[in-house]
């Protein structure tokens, strides 16, 4: 039912995981951190079977064919191009968009620049950039959940990761992933230079410019049990959509929302869709 495929950028190749008709309504999905396009597994499945087209790639540098060394290379302008060179590629005019984590991050960004391109947008965990900005700044607790992003920018951050049998990577996922998944990131990011790669996200700097409010049909998934993101921030990305906007909050789950839950997720992401 799944099909792995490479993406011809001018970056270079990214490597993906596809289901669905070739004609198929295109549905693009952006993993977090620290996963990989396998992260959606059980959503490109289900699209496909709803007769999307829907394709989840490794993003640039979880993508041997896209892993530059500069931490400069993976900015926000480079990972949200990195989205519409994959959309371009695939020869998609307009495409519904879903993200995750720092794929949501990077799924805002994209609507917020390029909203001709983005039929609609699905977002879980990940606020707004601007209700996040907000939120640094009023509520204590949000900055207190966001120290990690300074922290891991830290050149110690790989050992202490991969340590013990990758034992703090292991810890992220609160034993909420099924372990294969688990396993298999810990396998991707202890390659050479991967998790390096992976990183330089964070150490990339802050975007330049503020962000915009969001046109397009817009819904953002939190649930309560995230260790990143809080309520505050969570409840203020309402005010940065002008657009037809839907707010789901899903009780007593964590931060791997599209994994801990993937029935749901799938869902939830049809619903936007239709």
């Amino acid at each position: 039912m799944i099909d792995h495929i490479s993406i011809e950028t001018e970056a270079g190749s990214f490597d993906a995981i596809a289901s669905g008709p070739e004609d198929g309504r295109p549905v693009l999905l952006l993993h977090g951190f620290p996963e990989a396009a396998i992260e959606w597994e059980h959503q490109v499945a289900v699209l496909g079977v709803n007769g999307f087209r829907a394709v989840a790639p490794d993003q640039r540098g979880y993508s041997p064919g896209v892993r530059p060394e500069q931490a400069s290379e993976y900015t926000v302008t480079h990972l949200v191009g990195d989205v519409v060179a994959m959309a371009d590629a695939l020869g998609w005019g307009t495409f519904d968009l879903v993200g995750h984590d720092w794929g949501g991050a990077v799924a805002w960004w994209t609507a917020i620049e390029h909203p001709e391109r983005v039929r609609t947008l699905t977002v879980f965990s990940t606020p707004h950039p601007g209700a996040l900005k907000t939120a640094l700044k009023t509520d204590e607790d949000q900055a207190m959940r966001s120290q990690y992003m300074l922290d891991w920018r830290e050149r110690s951050t790989e050992k202490r990761m991969l340590d013990n049998n990758a034992h703090a990577l292991k810890q992220m996922f609160e034993w909420r992933v099924r372990p294969s998944h688990v396993e298999e990131y810990v396998q991707r990011l202890s390659e050479p230079g991967a998790l390096t790669a992976a990183l330089n996200w964070y150490r990339a700097g802050r975007p330049h410019g503020a962000a915009d409010k969001v046109s397009v049909k817009t819904m953002y998934v939190w649930s309560t049990e995230d260790v990143a993101f809080g309520s505050v921030a969570a409840f203020e990305t309402e005010k940065w959509c002008t657009g037809p906007y839907r707010f789901e909050m899903v009780e007593d789950v964590s931060h791997w929302i599209p994994e801990e839950i993937p029935e749901a997720a799938s869902s939830l992401i049809l619903e936007n869709l239709n």
